[in-house]
């Protein structure tokens, strides 16, 4: 069956016919690709040994033309629900992240959301869902049961969980609402004069809430700001002018849409009077950052309002658009390039070139055009938004990254808030010695196991040493390094227990005080925000920067 999909798009997209003229009009090459793939429908569905679902291979026919498109053209079918939440930041449900528990083959309860109905219900991260409305779900994949959560706002089900470390399974009556997920889970002064706000994404209001914020943090003595966009992946156009307006005059231009329709073609300009368009202000971003976050971040860069922090942004420099197509779908488009004040476009990836071995090309440095800001300094285009100041993260033992995506992580968070009914509040939070040692036993009990990197390259280096020839001279030396490279699980976790208790704690604390707690907690532990508080303490380094 993928075998012929691939065939169905290789036809919708290439060139079908020997006898095609070089200089077809390109609509009599639409009419002609478009009625043979017709035609190939109608014969497989005749003539093929299995029935065919139209719906369901039609419908690979299409993501799959779409994904050589870019990654962000998107079609999605009647009613669907995540195109909804994307646009608006809302759905109707009970407010809770559940992930799959393998060794329970059932999904549990990832996180609950602060104010939702499962949190108000009583629901806890940990519980296992044994039950919705009567249906047992044990081996379900976690969409499924998400749908399952998912309903009217309105409409009441009982769900059934299983509390690690309980015998009787609880009950609970739960109405679903419609759900808003805050843009800006946290905001606060930081330091005494520096606010902070926690923006995670683009939806409806972000604008809003970032006002709200701003304003708040000036009442409360904020004189400058860190507006931190790490991980934000973007979202409306219009809310990233918005936000932008905030700290910029009326009037100015921020950003300006070219495609091939010239009603894709506008420039948007503030069209209010700011906030605040003086108080020293930091952007952090990251390679997460994208789209409306690198409008802001890329628009106050290039007007000199702000100094951008931290490592260089996706570069994603395209602009989508909503289309109906029949039977009530819609298709997400990408429809125009995006130009920031500077009149560079930053897109990082060539979809429509890809690399001789199908990878997508990234633009080089070396090809990269110079432009300059508002005060004349220089920036370039393509390739996304380079910080002003780079402050890159320490690097990561690759035990962390098993170690946090493991059930045994996540159990032992579980465990240890069943253990103690209060912690200490927010970025004040840490493990004792005890504590540690604990989940150090903990995660070896639980039979964690991990592939260490240096074990699988010192393999493949004795593989090649045998093959040409070194292995009986060289065979002592790497006997001595796979003993140095052996597995002991228990100095690992205590080796590396700076760079991974800040991870337990982080889940620890969602447990307890959920989104806003969380984003307070992982500021205790950050080079980045350390140094755009030092930067903000030295006005005179701030300027320079700035080129004033």
């Amino acid at each position: 069956m993928r075998n012929f999909t691939r065939a169905l798009l290789g036809l919708l997209i290439l060139p079908l016919t020997a006898t095609a003229q070089k200089n077809e009009n390109p609509n009599s090459a639409i009419s002609r690709n478009l009625e043979v793939f017709n035609d190939i429908y109608k014969q497989l569905d005749i003539f093929y040994v299995d029935s065919l679902n139209a719906d369901t291979v039609i419908g690979w026919a299409i993501r799959s033309m779409l994904q050589h498109v870019d990654p962000f053209t998107t079609y999605y079918p009647e009613n669907d629900e995540e195109l909804r939440q994307m646009a608006t930041g809302k759905y109707a449900g009970i407010g809770s992240v559940i992930r799959f528990h393998r060794k329970e083959d059932r999904a549990v309860i990832s996180e609950p959301y602060e104010g939702t109905p499962s949190q108000k219900a009583g629901i806890k991260a940990g519980d296992v869902i044994m039950s919705i409305d009567g249906k047992d779900i044990k081996g379900m994949p976690t969409d499924q049961v998400s749908s399952m959560l998912r309903g009217e706002a309105g409409t009441t089900f009982e769900l059934r969980i299983k509390r690690p470390g309980e015998e009787k399974e609880r009950s609970f009556t739960i109405t679903r609402q419609t759900i808003q997920m805050p843009q800006v889970p946290y905001y606060g002064i930081v330091r005494p004069g520096v606010g902070y706000i926690y923006l995670t994404g683009f939806t409806d209001g972000a604008s809003r809430e970032v006002r709200q914020a701003l304003k708040e943090l000036k009442t409360q003595g904020a004189q400058s700001l860190i507006l931190d966009l790490r991980d934000n992946p973007g979202g409306a156009l219009n809310e990233a002018v918005e936000i932008t307006n905030l700290f910029v005059a009326k009037g100015k231009k921020v950003v300006s849409t070219k495609g091939k329709m010239t009603n894709t073609n506008r420039e948007y300009l503030t069209a209010t009077e700011p906030v605040d368009s003086l108080m020293p202000l930091v952007v952090l971003v990251d390679g997460g950052s994208a789209s409306s976050s690198e409008i802001v971040c890329g628009s106050l860069q290039d007007m000199d309002r702000a100094v951008v922090m931290g490592t260089r942004t996706y570069g994603k420099g395209l602009v989508q658009m909503i289309r109906d197509v029949p039977y009530r779908g819609d298709l997400k488009i990408t429809t125009s390039r995006y130009y920031i004040p500077s009149g560079r476009c930053i897109q990082a990836y060539d979809y429509r070139h890809l690399n001789p071995d199908g990878s997508v090309g990234i633009v080089p440095d070396s090809l990269t055009n110079i432009f300059h800001t508002s005060g004349g300094r220089e920036v370039r285009d393509g390739g996304g938004i380079k910080p002003d100041v780079e402050v890159r993260p320490d690097s990561l033992p690759t035990l962390i990254y098993d170690l946090v995506g493991s059930e045994a992580f996540f159990d032992y968070a579980t465990q240890f808030t069943q253990q103690h009914a209060t912690i200490a509040p927010p970025g004040e939070f840490h493990l004792s010695d005890a504590d540690y040692a604990e989940f150090v036993s903990y995660i070896k009990d639980a039979g964690f196991t991990y592939n260490r990197r240096s074990d699988e390259v010192l393999k493949l280096l004795k593989d090649v040493a045998r093959r040409e020839g070194y292995w009986d001279e060289a065979k002592d030396e790497f006997d001595a390094l796979e003993a140095k490279f052996s597995n002991d699980l228990s100095a690992d976790l205590n080796r590396f227990r700076d760079k991974i208790e800040p991870y337990v704690c982080d889940e620890i604390v969602h447990r307890y005080y959920y989104q806003r707690g969380g984003a307070q907690q992982q500021l205790s532990n950050d080079p980045c925000m350390d140094r755009a508080l030092e930067l903000l303490s030295d006005l005179k380094e701030y300027n320079k920067i700035l080129g004033k």
